[in-house]
C-alpha cells in the first residue's frame, strides 16, 4: 500500500531461522521490530509512569478500544483531541479493536451484521460493528488500527471456527472500504483457529485486501503450546513478508522466542505487569517469587544482569517486605523489572538476528534458565 501511514523496512532474516529485524516508521516514532508492546487497556499501563515506560525503552504501547469507549468515552477522548494528548504519551500507539473482550463477556449474541452484547458498566445493550469500532479507534487516534474480527475458543469445533473466519472476512472486507486512513494504518487479522486449512482460507482471504499489516489472531487463549507451535511454524512466515506481522496476546519468554523465530515482529501482553503484581519476577535464570520467604534476607537485586531501576536500587528482601506489607511499590517495583525484562529480551533478539546468530541466543537462553522450551 503505497498511501499507507506507516512504512516498514525488513532490515534482515536471520540465516538460520525465520526471525526478522526490521523497523515500523510512524508519525509518532520508529519502532524497532521485534518489539514487545506494553498493554495499556485504560490509557495505562498498571502502576508505571510514562516516565518509567520510557526509562525501560518502551517503543509503543497498546491500548483498548472497548475499554476506552466505555470509559472515559468518546466525548472526552474527542476532547482531548485524541489518547495521545489524554495520557501524554508521544510514542507510538496500537489500539485493539475490541473484538476479544466483547466475545468474552456473557451473553454476547452475533449476528452476520454485529456483535451485540451487555455494558459491563451499567447493563445497556451496546451494538458494536466493523464500522463502528473503526470510529471509535479514529477519535482514539491511535497509530495503528486493528479490524473487528470474530474471535472465539481455539478449541471450538470445525463448523463453528469457519463461521467466524467467514464472519472475520466479511468485516475485514467491510472495515478496508470505511477506513479512510486518517494517518491511522489498519491491520487486518488472520483467524481458523487450530484449523490448518481454515488458517489457509482466511490468510488468501485477508491478504486479497492489502492491509497496512497482519496479525495472526485466536491463539493464546488457552490452547496448548504445542498447537500454537504448529500454527506458528505453518504460517507466520506466510503473512506478507513487506508488512508488519503481529501476534496477538503473547508475552512469555518461550512464546517470544516462538514466535520470532517463525517470523513475526511484534507482539503484547499483560502478563509481566500481572505477575509483576503479584510477586513473581522475570529473570534471565528463570521465574522468582519475591513472596517466598527464601529471599527475606537476601541482599541481591532481581536480577543481576538487569539495568532497570529496580535492580539498581533495591533488594529482593526489601521487596519481599514490600509484598508482605501489601505496598503498592513493590507492584510498581516489579512491573518496571519485569517489563524492561520483556524488553531487553527482544533487543538482545534483534541483535542476534543481524548477525545471523538467534539460534544460538534461544540455545544459550534456554541452557541458562529453567524457562521451558514446550510452555
Amino acid at each position: 500500500m503505497d498511501d499507507s501511514p506507516i512504512k516498514f523496512e525488513l532490515i534482515h532474516i536471520d540465516r538460520y531461522t525465520g526471525a526478522r529485524r526490521g523497523q515500523i516508521i510512524t508519525k509518532h516514532g520508529t519502532i524497532e521490530t521485534p518489539v514487545f508492546m506494553p498493554v495499556g487497556t485504560n490509557a495505562t499501563v498498571k502502576t508505571l509512569t510514562n516516565s518509567l515506560l520510557n526509562d525501560i525503552n518502551t517503543e509503543i504501547i497498546l491500548a483498548n478500544a472497548f475499554h476506552l469507549y466505555l470509559r472515559p468515552g468518546l466525548e472526552v477522548l474527542d476532547h482531548f483531541q485524541g489518547l495521545h494528548n489524554f495520557m501524554n504519551w508521544k510514542k507510538p500507539i496500537l489500539t485493539d479493536s475490541g473484538g476479544f473482550q466483547v466475545f468474552s463477556l456473557p451473553n454476547t449474541r452475533l449476528t452476520d451484521e454485529k456483535v451485540i452484547f451487555k455494558s459491563p458498566l451499567d447493563g445497556s445493550q451496546i451494538e458494536l460493528t466493523p464500522e463502528k469500532s473503526l470510529d471509535i479507534q479514529k477519535v482514539i487516534g491511535s497509530d495503528i488500527a486493528m479490524v473487528l474480527d470474530v474471535c472465539i475458543n481455539s478449541l471450538s469445533g470445525y463448523d463453528a471456527v469457519k463461521d467466524s473466519v467467514q464472519k472475520t472476512f466479511n468485516w475485514a472486507l467491510r472495515s478496508k472500504r470505511y477506513h479512510n486512513n486518517n494517518g491511522q494504518a489498519l491491520f487486518g487479522i488472520v483467524q481458523g483457529g487450530l484449523f490448518e486449512d481454515l488458517r489457509k482460507l482466511s490468510l488468501s482471504q485477508l491478504t486479497s485486501l492489502d492491509f497496512d499489516g497482519y496479525a495472526l489472531g485466536g491463539l493464546a487463549v488457552g490452547e496448548k503450546y504445542q498447537d500454537s507451535e504448529k500454527i506458528l511454524k505453518a504460517f507466520g512466515n506466510k503473512l506478507p513478508e513487506n508488512k508488519p506481522r503481529y501476534i496477538m496476546g503473547i508475552g512469555s519468554p518461550t512464546m517470544m522466542f516462538l514466535s520470532v523465530e517463525n517470523g513475526m515482529d511484534m507482539f503484547d501482553c499483560v502478563l509481566p505487569t500481572r505477575m509483576g503484581r503479584h510477586g513473581t519476577a522475570l529473570t534471565w535464570k528463570g521465574k522468582l517469587n519475591l513472596k517466598s520467604s527464601q529471599v527475606k534476607f537476601d541482599q541481591k537485586p532481581i536480577d543481576e544482569e538487569c539495568d532497570c531501576y529496580t535492580c539498581k536500587n533495591h533488594s529482593r528482601g526489601y521487596i519481599h517486605h514490600l509484598f508482605k506489607k501489601d505496598e503498592v511499590l513493590g507492584k510498581i517495583l516489579l512491573s518496571i523489572h519485569n517489563l524492561r525484562f520483556n524488553i531487553s529480551l527482544v533487543a538482545k533478539m534483534r541483535e542476534a538476528i543481524e548477525n545471523d546468530d538467534f539460534k544460538f541466543l534461544k540455545e544459550e537462553f534456554f541452557k541458562s534458565s529453567t524457562y521451558s522450551l514446550t510452555n
